[in-house]
């Protein structure tokens, strides 16, 4: 590793960026929805924990059917969540922590209600070129509009395309029909972007988090998909590396801490996105390893976790990117996912075990890592028993998808609690009152039962938490150069159910070794080493216990 890279993974490598959705996190005026004056308050708390960046969803202007993904004025801030001068105020509060501000933009797509597409609608020809439209059939009529211009799925189900009587158009929308792709290929709609982000620079945001950023660019030619939904033409697609380079220059955003959500991309594009030398981003989020119980890459259908291709998946990312100069966010849970201790582990037998055996294998890895809101505390799966009780578009609708695909109701509602966004996106459990400590009215949405024992008061009070853990797994990053920069190297394990790679630099090595089983399974030998932490104590281990999460040193 060349010195420079070194110096890069070394800074990169020490930090740890908190997740907040900002709808569940904490709210100030006791209308059942978190806002910006309501992190404020909580910002000792994370101090205390030792984030140094935090990541807030989006706060802009936004008629909510995406929750907040659907932007209709970037440069602005939702009443629901509060004023510039509540925004400003968490700017130089989080400053004065020496806490970042990531915040999350969403430039694949706007709202419909977004200025730019209603001047589209009227016909306004500078507007129409801000996104994709494509004439219709000169007969087309609104009951009968003809074909779409391909046959592409949106990631909420349904056809891409909507159809626009009065323009006698169809428009792109690969998410919410609420949601219309722009059009990177316009220089002018470039320009716009790196406006906001010059715009937000100025009010002391110094991180950005992308959207579903390598979507970006379309192809030049609208083809249908007899083999998939569509995502192979536009995933990865032909200008996307060219045009953030545009918006990093333009934008001004060169060597902040910047991370992009890639949406079914390549270990070779993510090199490109996230090696330095190309002015692109500084790191790159995948999702390979969150669709290991996914029953031939079907979210929508369930299975146990493949935790041997689990561990495959862990290893090419981690080794191939490390080789090419690139940067991985390491990540189990965001607003988009369950929660994974309930997911990938076993939280009714072994809840403290699970939830830090996730957080440990993930922390000492290459990369940086993500904390999402309540994963410190070791939040789970939400304990639903109605479709009534979901607020999310995506599994509102496919609990109905489900159904016409030839699923029970009954079957259909055991997946989407499975499955649904809700499972992590309700309020952080602060104490064991009946509202969690995250409201004084009625929350926005429901609060799992188990906020009574698994919540911050009770865990900032116990020493052996699984909050407790997450600050030693951070202090360990911030002191030690072996997990900042060292090199990684997967090893093989006498048990597929383990999880297990090396960490090297200089003279030292560590060995983490972690069982995804609810039995004992067989250790490697670690002959002259320090346990550096483990989640059943500082003991070695001749066997791995259940969900066991154990690392070694050697100095």
């Amino acid at each position: 590793m060349s010195t420079s890279f070194f110096e890069r993974d070394k800074n990169m490598g020490s930090k740890v960026v908190y997740q907040i959705y900002i709808r569940s996190f904490q709210d100030a005026n006791g209308d059942g929805i978190g806002d910006l004056r309501g992190i404020t308050s909580r910002l000792d708390y994370l101090q205390e924990l030792g984030i140094d960046y935090m990541w807030i969803t989006p706060f802009f202007p936004s008629p909510q059917n995406d929750n907040g993904y659907d932007v209709s004025d970037y440069r602005a801030i939702e009443p629901l969540f509060g004023t510039m001068n509540d925004f400003e105020e968490l700017s130089r509060e989080a400053a004065a922590r020496g806490i970042g501000l990531m915040l999350d933009m969403v430039f694949n797509h706007t709202s419909t209600e977004h200025e730019w597409f209603q001047r589209a609608l009227a016909g306004d020809p500078k507007y129409l070129a801000y996104y994709k439209f494509v004439d219709a059939a000169p007969d087309a009529t609104a009951e009968n509009p003809g074909e779409p211009p391909t046959n592409w799925e949106s990631k909420f189900g349904g056809n891409a395309w909507e159809y626009v009587p009065s323009l006698n158009k169809w428009y792109l929308h690969l998410f919410d029909v609420t949601q219309a792709d722009l059009d990177w290929d316009n220089p002018e709609v470039r320009s716009e972007l790196a406006d906001v982000l010059r715009f937000w620079r100025s009010k002391g945001v110094n991180a950005f988090r992308f959207d579903v950023v390598n979507l970006i660019s379309k192809p030049a030619e609208w083809e249908s998909d007899y083999e998939g939904d569509g995502r192979r033409f536009y995933t990865d697609g032909p200008h996307v590396h060219e045009y953030l380079q545009e918006l990093v220059r333009e934008g001004g955003i060169d060597g902040l801490m910047t991370v992009g959500e890639m949406s079914s991309t390549s270990i070779d594009n993510c090199i490109r996105y996230s090696n330095p030398g190309r002015h692109e981003l500084g790191m790159t989020f995948s999702f390979h390893h969150l669709k290991v119980d996914y029953p031939g890459g079907d979210k929508w259908s369930l299975m146990d976790p493949n935790i041997p291709a689990l561990c495959r998946l862990f290893r090419d990312w981690q080794e191939k990117m490390s080789a090419g100069g690139g940067w991985n966010a390491l990540f189990w849970s965001n607003h988009d996912q369950p929660r994974p201790n309930s997911r990938f582990a076993d939280t009714e037998g072994y809840w403290f075990e699970s939830s830090t055996l996730l957080l440990a294998c993930t922390h000492l890895m290459r990369g940086t890592p993500y904390i999402y809101q309540g994963e410190e505390l070791g939040q789970t799966i939400m304990d639903f028993t109605s479709i009534d009780q979901y607020r999310d578009v995506e599994s509102v609708n496919y609990y109905r998808i489900l159904q016409e695909r030839g699923r029970s109701a009954q079957e259909s509602f055991d997946i989407v609690h499975a499955r649904s966004r809700d499972d992590g996106r309700y309020p952080m459990a602060w104490d064991n009152t009946e509202t969690a400590g995250f409201t004084t009215g009625t929350p926005w949405i429901g609060i799992p039962a188990n906020h009574a024992y698994i919540n911050a008061k009770d865990e900032m009070a116990d020493a052996g938490s699984v909050r407790s853990f997450v600050k030693r797994l951070i202090a360990l990053r911030k002191e030690m150069p072996l997990i900042q920069a060292g090199d990684v190297r997967f090893v093989d394990s006498p048990s597929d159910k383990v999880i297990a790679y090396e960490r090297m630099l200089g003279d030292e090595r560590m060995l983490v070794q972690c069982n995804f089983s609810g039995e004992e399974q067989p250790a490697l030998p670690a002959e002259g080493a320090n346990v550096l932490i483990g989640n059943y104590g500082d003991a070695g281990a001749v066997v791995l216990r259940p969900w066991e999460a154990i690392a070694y040193v050697w100095r």
